[in-house]
């Protein structure tokens, strides 16, 4: 007994010390995070913009769990911050270059990397040096670096310009062998959101649709990037791949030098020293080094402008859902608080809503717009912003808007609404399990996951679905001065560029978000020289500063963010189209949150990643089967 007694102590000691230095390296982490907080003084040198991870509307919170458990998390960049860099380095004699590090880049929507693009020209034309650098360039990486002054590549890297499209995954065969029976309510021809669920293919006014939106979307890329290097063989890499780099002996960085796509090929360090000589070495540092500017130092010191009248914007970012969310996610309790606590205590000239969302829940959806009106009550100008999405629930939040500014490329539309519940009547019976029971009216029990719906559920829901859709046209209708048959006519769920939305009346101009400050000083008689933007949104803890200021610091070892060459970045698109395989899996058999106006289809033209939640159940499947 002894010797078990002493034994058991030994054990319990050890694991008190395992948790003692756990806590001992949790907190001193914490306090080193703490303490590295951006410094606003900044000297000479080359401002680096290291755009690894994704360029968002609004970054997601970061997880303390998956990122104290190990788990990777991916960086994401505010548009607006790396915009308001670019344009204070222009005219900065301290900024003697700018670093563009797309190594890592996951990429944006495609309004997002115009709008970086386009601040990088200013740059550029402004006399500033901008270096590009990446191993592989893909279109979003190369929208910005083609606005460089110099593009250098890796003599082992290439390009990979693949424009727009792909495939899509279809469940319906899954969903039959496994016996699921997919009840889909809907309106709109072109609501290809539930598709996935009733079709093994695509439909064929999907694919017209499609083709239509993305030829859009690559013809502005195409004429953009021909624009910045008019000298680039750009219709050759695009139309041509395998001839053009064949024509090289297979070399694609000979073959991008040749064509004009890259100035010069050249290492990490090859590059590090073209970059000292316009921004200085540094003494004491290995080959390579150069003196930096880091970007955080530099947005500490260039804030945004806090003099003159307020004009608030409200940010709508991510999925539209019910109750409250984190930042990246649009809560409809969430930024209904805001909005109407910022109309409370701001004292608001004029309010402008960053709408940047796929759609979601109509409730929470009706439930923003009811906040923004609460704006136009207290005879504020209201101006929408379309950033690079803002589709179904996005259109619905930005019916209120007195004008309604997009950029050409932005994604817009889908004015449409669906609802999808999964029974398992069929799926119980492949294993001899039925289910059967008494009913008093004809929705008892109903929706019954076990027996299927009945006649009277299904006609109740899709006359529901059908009345939200006209209640949805009828506020475009009345919003976009057009009749309700019209609106019928370019809706039916169908997505369009903001270019051709433009032509139909579903926005107004074409501009960024500061054109829309500007707008709205404007009708509120205000100059817009002399106003400034108050972001109605919660200001992160202490605690969420410290976990964000940790994430960026180990951003760099997540996988998701190590791929540079072609293999590692298929590696990388691999697994979010898993972990959303995995998602629409589990999104399908709870069935949607309600009543949806959601533009599924639109996020094959943004980031190349997965949601948060839908990487998590991912990372647990393949941690579970020891992947």
């Amino acid at each position: 007994m002894k010797l078990v007694r002493g034994a058991w102590k030994l054990l319990v000691g050890i694991k008190d010390a395992l948790v003692l230095i756990l806590m001992l390296l949790f907190f001193g982490g914490l306090f080193a995070a703490l303490s590295a907080r951006p410094n606003s003084r900044v000297t000479d040198g080359a401002l680096v913009l290291d755009l690894s991870g994704s360029i968002v509307e609004q970054p997601a919170e970061t997880d303390p769990v998956a990122l104290l458990s190990g788990q990777p998390v991916a960086q994401q960049l505010r548009l607006r911050d790396v915009v308001r860099a670019l344009d204070a380095a222009r005219g900065d004699s301290r900024v003697k270059a700018v670093v563009l590090d797309l190594d890592k880049f996951a990429g944006g929507y495609p309004a997002a990397l115009s709008e970086v693009g386009d601040a990088v020209a200013r740059v550029r034309a402004g006399g500033k040096p901008v270096l590009a650098y990446a191993t592989l360039y893909t279109d979003g990486g190369y929208r910005i670096a083609s606005n460089a002054s110099e593009i250098w590549q890796n003599p082992f890297g290439g390009t990979m310009f693949r424009g727009p499209g792909g495939a899509q995954l279809y469940y319906k065969g899954l969903i039959d062998k496994l016996g699921v029976n997919a009840h889909v309510y809907r309106v709109g021809q072109f609501k290809s959101a539930v598709e996935p669920y009733t079709r093994a293919d695509q439909s064929e006014p999907a694919r017209a649709a499609n083709q239509a939106l993305y030829g859009a979307i690559l013809d502005q890329w195409r004429s953009a990037v021909a624009k910045a290097r008019p000298k680039a063989q750009i219709d050759a890499f695009l139309d041509r791949p395998a001839e053009t780099v064949a024509a090289a002996g297979g070399d694609v960085a000979q073959a991008n030098l040749r064509g004009g796509i890259v100035d010069r090929l050249g290492d990490r360090i090859a590059f590090g020293k073209r970059v000292a000589e316009l921004a200085g070495a540094e003494s004491g540092k290995p080959t390579g080094s150069f003196r930096t500017i880091r970007y955080a130092n530099w947005l500490a010191a260039n804030p945004v402008a806090t003099s003159g009248d307020a004009i608030g914007v409200i940010t709508v970012a991510g999925t539209i859902v019910d109750g409250e969310a984190k930042a990246g996610t649009a809560g409809g309790d969430t930024i209904a608080k805001l909005l109407l606590d910022g109309l409370a205590t701001k004292n608001l000239k004029a309010l402008v809503v960053r709408v940047d969302s796929p759609g979601g829940s109509v409730l929470a959806s009706e439930r923003i717009r009811q906040a923004i009106l609460q704006a136009k009550a207290a005879k504020l100008p209201v101006v929408v912003s379309m950033g690079g999405l803002a589709a179904s629930g996005g259109y619905w939040v930005s019916t209120p808007g007195d004008v309604v500014f997009a950029e050409p490329n932005t994604i817009t539309g889908s004015i449409g609404v669906f609802g999808v519940i999964p029974t398992f009547e069929n799926t119980l019976s492949k294993v001899g399990v039925t289910a059967d029971g008494v009913t008093t009216t004809p929705l008892s029990g109903q929706p019954d996951v076990l027996r299927g719906t009945n006649a009277a559920f299904d006609a109740i829901m899709q006359g529901g679905v059908e009345d939200i859709y006209r209640r949805f046209t009828g506020l475009v209708a009345q919003s976009r001065g057009l009749t309700p048959a019209r609106v019928d006519e370019i809706g039916q769920g169908r997505v369009w560029d903001g270019g051709t939305a433009r032509q139909l009346r579903l926005v107004d101009r074409f501009g960024n978000l500061t054109d829309a400050i500007g707008e709205a000083a404007r009708r509120a008689r205000l100059d817009p020289a002399r106003v400034h933007a108050v972001y109605l949104e919660k200001e992160p803890s202490a605690f969420e500063r410290a976990l964000k200021t940790f994430s960026e610091k180990e951003q760099g070892d997540a996988p998701d963010q190590a791929a540079t060459d072609l293999l590692g970045q298929v590696a990388v698109r691999q697994r979010a189209l898993l972990a959303q395989a995995l998602g629409d899996a589990r999104r399908m058999l709870t069935g949607q949150a309600g009543v949806q106006a959601r533009c599924l289809e639109c996020g094959g033209l943004g980031p190349v990643a997965a949601s948060a939640e839908d990487a998590s159940l991912f990372d647990l499947i393949v941690t579970r089967l020891g992947l």
